[in-house]
């Protein structure tokens, strides 16, 4: 079964009608807007700074962007679509104000609650990890310093909330924001063992990804000269937007989101969920997006490495070589996928004098992570790997192409589109028909 949708990598001032997708990644937030063609008209960028609280810097990256975008695009928006970073999510009052500091991703504190977890969620759930949103509703729900915890607070992800700031309904998500949360994406519901959950915040309604909303309000509409009934639509998240955007077709293909994190999805005929390993399905249609994250990616190189010097350094690798360096590498203890284990601990050790061999090391190692993350999901039944993709700054690196293409026994090929904001403009033009309504 292929995916029946066409993309294009020209740029077009035409102002036919426009719809615009706006990425929140772990470092700042992009926005692409496209015409009716899938053609880009206009993108724009917001870079998180450290000296404000995280709401904060959401709510100014938002607005920032949108005012950024040429006004001429502004007065045609006929739809907007936000992705957040899967799991990270949040607790506010009824009037969408937060109570406590969001969640990261990638937080493990939900280890503390996982026997709770275990307790309440079927074996080898998704959400059966420090670091699902169930988990963290949890660890919300025991925490004795959260100013207000009662039936009128609100469970909301990031993009849940950032949408809310544009149509002001809240309590609304979507079904891939909404998985490791525990919504059961096969019978598009919450599942009953969820109806008893010892929690009393408000959990969102939950509708396909892509669905209206509602219109922008009134006053957004005034300050950024937006069009009265421009839509609102329900997001997704950050990795599968850059899917979205990829150009895969067909069952086997898959895309490696090489950014601060290392994601992977493959197109699959079947279903697959475990959470022995950190790995979950998403729903697309009659098919399935089945992978997994793991903690590994851009960020430890970014960590030793500037842009300009991985660039210099890569080009000094011989990719058909391989590293003799065995490395895991890692920021910090603690990993999702392919290995389940918070308290992984990183693996860095020994590092050569020559920066080259030391980065070729690290690629390596990443490398290894991706290969060995293709291998388990086909052993535990995904369709066999064909090709992959790759989005997020990983992908302009070819000689980093060359050496996982040796790892991964399959093509490596850059998306047709490499930002996650392009995906989730096709979102919000509902020009992704494979996704159900």
């Amino acid at each position: 079964m292929a995916l029946d949708y066409t993309q294009s990598d020209s740029t077009s001032t035409e102002v036919s009608g426009s719809y615009l997708g706006i990425d929140f990644g772990t470092s700042g937030a992009r926005a692409i807007a496209i015409n009716t063609h899938q053609q880009i008209q206009a993108q724009t960028s917001f870079r998180f700074e450290d000296d404000q609280d995280l709401a904060t810097i959401w709510q100014t990256a938002l607005f920032t962007l949108l005012e950024q975008l040429p006004v001429e695009i502004r007065q045609q928006l006929k739809a907007i679509a936000i992705n957040g970073t899967s799991s990270t999510v949040l607790i506010c009052d009824a009037q969408g104000i937060l109570l406590d500091q969001p969640i990261l991703y990638n937080d493990p504190r939900g280890m503390a609650v996982m026997d709770q977890v275990k307790a309440i969620a079927p074996p080898n759930h998704t959400v059966i990890s420090a670091t699902s949103s169930l988990a963290k509703l949890l660890w919300w729900s025991t925490c004795t310093e959260v100013p207000c915890v009662s039936s009128e607070a609100y469970f909301l992800h990031q993009a849940d909330w950032l949408t809310f700031l544009l149509h002001g309904h809240l309590g609304i998500s979507d079904y891939h924001n909404a998985l490791k949360l525990g919504y059961n994406v096969g019978e598009l519901r919450y599942p009953d063992w969820m109806q008893e959950l010892p929690v009393s915040f408000k959990l969102p309604q939950v509708v396909a990804p892509g669905t209206p909303i509602e219109v922008v309000k009134r006053e957004i509409v005034t300050q950024f000269h937006l069009p009265a009934g421009c839509l609102v639509c329900a997001g997704t998240t950050d990795s599968i937007a850059a899917f979205l955007a990829s150009g895969v077709q067909f069952p086997g293909e898959a895309v490696t989101s090489l950014g601060s994190t290392l994601v992977l999805k493959l197109l699959s005929e079947t279903r697959v969920d475990d959470a022995r390993y950190g790995i979950y399905s998403h729903r697309l249609g009659d098919l399935w997006l089945v992978g997994g994250a793991s903690n590994t990616g851009g960020a430890v190189l970014k960590q030793f490495f500037t842009d300009a010097e991985l660039k210099h350094l890569s080009e000094q690798i011989q990719p058909a070589q391989a590293s003799p360096l065995d490395y895991y590498p890692l920021l910090t203890p603690g990993e999702r996928f392919p290995i389940n284990d918070p308290q992984l601990q990183p693996r860095l050790d020994p590092r050569p004098d020559r920066p080259v061999e030391f980065l070729h090391g690290l690629l390596e190692g990443i490398a290894r992570i991706e290969a060995r993350g293709y291998r388990l999901l086909q052993e535990l039944g995904a369709t066999p790997l064909s090709q992959v993709y790759t989005a997020g700054g990983g992908a302009k690196n070819p000689i980093w192409a060359e050496m996982r293409s040796r790892h991964l026994q399959v093509p490596v090929l850059p998306s047709a589109q490499t930002e996650a904001a392009y995906g989730t403009a096709l979102l919000a033009s509902r020009q992704t028909p494979y996704l159900d309504r």
